[in-house]
């Protein structure tokens, strides 16, 4: 069963269409917690555009920032608060999207949980087992679903990878993982400087590039090993720019040990270029992923690769917004990638490659 989980997150997710539900005439009452992660400025802008979301409540404890986030994106005064509990209270949101540092993550759950109010928040889930813990018992005592938002969710390639790999078994039970993420560097990009700030602090990060681009791999290393936890974890990192990044690393890779396979996660603010790119191989054939619109195959009997056609995801299941609002109307529970299950996973593999790195030991996870 979860096996069938898991890829219905990415295609044959959805059958409303096909049982003939009609979906909710009013549009989703939605709020942000949080405007220190940089990724919120497309959400909110995409948001606006929909019909079928309303944002209710905006929500961060910086008045500056939110000022600035209420100017460029023409949020109304009454929608704006620096009080978390406030703006729940008030606003009465039916969803929660967060954007806050990591370590704040629990903070908004535990808020929400205690309101019955279903929460996504941007990857990874905590930046450590204790948060991570904390935010599974308050989502699993309350109720709500809470759901994790990573790009690669999205992509056509990854879809098509588990069709390949799990439906249609056409390359053999597989082996070796590779994930490639990352880009050039936080500053080297130009992110916000709250949103610079928080990732280059190891506390509210959880480390530097380990945690914000290992999780990718992680997460979908353990959604391809259907929630398996590996038998153990070997970490290096470094800094090769201390005076950018002088509290953090940011380079690292990350080794994972299965009963029959290896995951090998490459996470960098180093990269000459940005990517995430994954590459599954199998007994007998292997696929590799370079984005989310590119899929380049070797099968079994073929002396050379070819490129995979990829079918679109279904309407429900090509962005966050449009999949967290059927999470929060209750039409379907997060699931695979996005799952409280997996990231909770992600997170111990990130937790113990940490404490490898600190160590310079294999970490053995405890059964």
């Amino acid at each position: 069963m979860r096996r069938t989980a898991a890829g219905l997150l990415l295609f044959s997710l959805f059958s409303r269409a096909q049982s003939g539900q009609v979906p909710e005439a009013k549009p989703l009452r939605l709020a942000i917690a949080g405007l220190v992660h940089g990724h919120v400025s497309t959400f909110l802008r995409t948001a606006r555009t929909r019909k079928d979301v309303e944002i209710v409540g905006v929500f961060d404890p910086d008045p500056a920032l939110t000022a600035s986030y209420a100017k460029s994106n023409g949020l109304a005064p009454e929608v704006l608060f620096n009080d978390l509990a406030a703006m729940l209270d008030r606003a009465k949101p039916e969803a929660v999207a967060t954007f806050t540092a990591t370590f704040d993550h629990a903070m908004v759950v535990e808020a929400c949980a205690r309101r019955h109010i279903p929460v996504m928040m941007e990857k990874p889930l905590a930046v450590d087992m204790t948060q991570a813990r904390a935010i599974e018992k308050a989502a699993l005592s309350s109720g709500i679903p809470v759901m994790m938002n990573y790009e690669t969710t999205w992509y056509k390639s990854h879809a098509e990878i588990w069709r390949l790999v799990k439906d249609q078994k056409g390359i053999g039970e597989i082996r070796k993982m590779v994930a490639m993420d990352g880009h050039q560097g936080p500053k080297e990009i130009n992110v916000q400087p709250e949103f610079f700030a928080w990732l280059s602090d190891p506390v509210k990060n959880g480390a530097g590039a380990l945690f914000d681009f290992g999780c990718y791999g992680a997460n979908l290393m353990t959604w391809l090993m259907d929630n398996q936890r590996p038998l153990a974890v070997t970490a290096i990192a470094q800094t090769e720019k201390p005076a950018i990044y002088p509290h953090v690393d940011d380079e690292a890779t990350v080794l994972l040990q299965y009963p029959q396979a290896q995951g090998i996660i490459q996470a960098s603010w180093n990269w000459p270029a940005s990517r995430k790119d994954l590459e599954v191989y199998g007994q007998t054939g292997y696929a590799i992923a370079t984005g989310g619109d590119s899929l380049r195959v070797r099968l079994p009997g073929r002396n050379a690769e070819v490129a995979r056609p990829l079918a679109d995801l279904p309407p429900e299941g090509r962005d966050s917004i449009s999949y967290f609002a059927g999470v929060a109307r209750g039409q379907f529970k997060p699931t695979g990638l996005n799952s409280l299950e997996n990231n909770v996973i992600v997170v111990e593999i990130l937790d113990a490659a940490r404490q490898s790195v600190r160590t310079g030991r294999k970490i053995t996870l405890a059964k």
